[in-house]
């Protein structure tokens, strides 16, 4: 993660580009600009604005009793906790800073985020699920009829779904279904999770909108896990232990629901756990095309207004769910394969 955090601050700190003065527009002078540049640390050398950064995000930090010191102008939703005091300063215990939003009105990056990460979670989700429900079928059924027209037209599917870029595939899925069977499918060609309430106050979850989207989102893993599923199938339906079972009277849907696939659903989890990750970052051109209101949707139009602080928290928070995601993978390996555990 602190490689991850080095990176992300001086990618994003060397681009062109001025973002004091993006935040005054057409307002411009020198004066507001000095001050811009001082309130946000601009006017300080790039290696002291990256320990400010490290401090910033750091749980155990150097928080300074100074009021002109730079790393005193955050506001903290919760006081740190002081642990013990040295000169002018303090070692404290807080909750990780991400700073503010440039343009979102000093808006938490925080508060941001969490606003639209859920939608993006739930669209990755609900995404995931149809893809590994399908993928897992499907691959099973090309493998109990290997080398027939149920195997072949499988194949070319997942196939098919591979070489369709998904910016394309969405573009298609909107026009067809959100807009020329629209009075059949009651589908939108836009939409996201939230609707505003015209007829009364709040706002309410259209979970419709989610259907297209996330079809959509899932076509790719779905053919990568019905070619992985398949493959690992046959391998598993040449090992002893199924001509055992065979040999029993198991029925070969018995010996693939029970036996074969539990045993071949390591590589589909490794595939299924990329994807995943992945989805939550590179969902950018679905939830442009559909208007999901998402976090790959809100790293554009921050990428837009070079609004870095939201830029950095957001990726940041893809990368700790990189290596989340990593750890639940290890746990469910040695929950299938008890040979892992050992």
């Amino acid at each position: 993660m602190w490689g991850v955090i080095t990176v992300v601050f001086f990618l994003f700190n060397v681009l062109p580009g001025d973002p004091s003065r993006m935040m005054l527009d057409q307002r411009e002078d020198s004066e507001q600009l000095a001050r811009i540049k001082a309130k946000y640390g601009f006017d300080l050398p790039i290696s002291q604005q990256y320990l400010h950064y490290l401090n910033d995000l750091s749980p155990l930090s150097w928080h300074s009793a100074n009021p002109e010191d730079f790393s005193n102008y955050q506001r903290y939703q919760k006081e740190p906790i002081v642990l013990f005091k040295i000169g002018g300063g303090a070692l404290c215990l807080k909750a990780p800073y991400l700073r503010t939003s440039f343009r979102s009105q000093g808006k938490e990056v925080s508060t941001i985020l969490s606003e639209t990460f859920p939608n993006t979670l739930v669209l990755a989700i609900a995404a995931m699920t149809l893809a590994l429900l399908l993928g897992l079928s499907l691959g099973m059924l090309a493998a109990r009829f290997k080398g027939t027209w149920i195997d072949s037209g499988i194949n070319f599917f997942g196939t098919l779904g591979m070489s369709v870029p998904s910016f394309f595939s969405a573009i298609l899925m909107a026009w067809i279904f959100g807009y020329l069977l629209s009075s059949w499918t009651g589908l939108n060609m836009t939409g996201s999770l939230y609707e505003a309430d015209l007829y009364g106050e709040g706002r309410y979850i259209a979970w419709s909108n989610l259907i297209l989207p996330a079809i959509t989102l899932g076509i790719r893993p779905l053919a990568v896990i019905i070619q992985l599923s398949r493959s690992s199938i046959l391998e598993e339906l040449g090992q002893d232990y199924i001509r055992t079972a065979r040999a029993k009277g198991l029925s070969m849907a018995a010996i693939l629901r029970k036996h074969a696939l539990r045993n071949a659903l390591n590589p589909v989890i490794t595939a299924a756990s990329g994807w995943f990750a992945s989805m939550l970052a590179g969902a950018v051109f679905v939830e442009y095309i559909f208007g999901w209101n998402g976090l790959g949707k809100q790293i554009v139009d921050a990428l837009n207004q070079l609004d870095l602080p939201l830029v950095m928290g957001a990726v940041l928070l893809i990368a700790i769910t990189f290596v989340v995601i990593s750890i639940i993978v290890d746990l469910l390996y040695a929950w299938v394969d008890p040979r892992v555990r050992n």
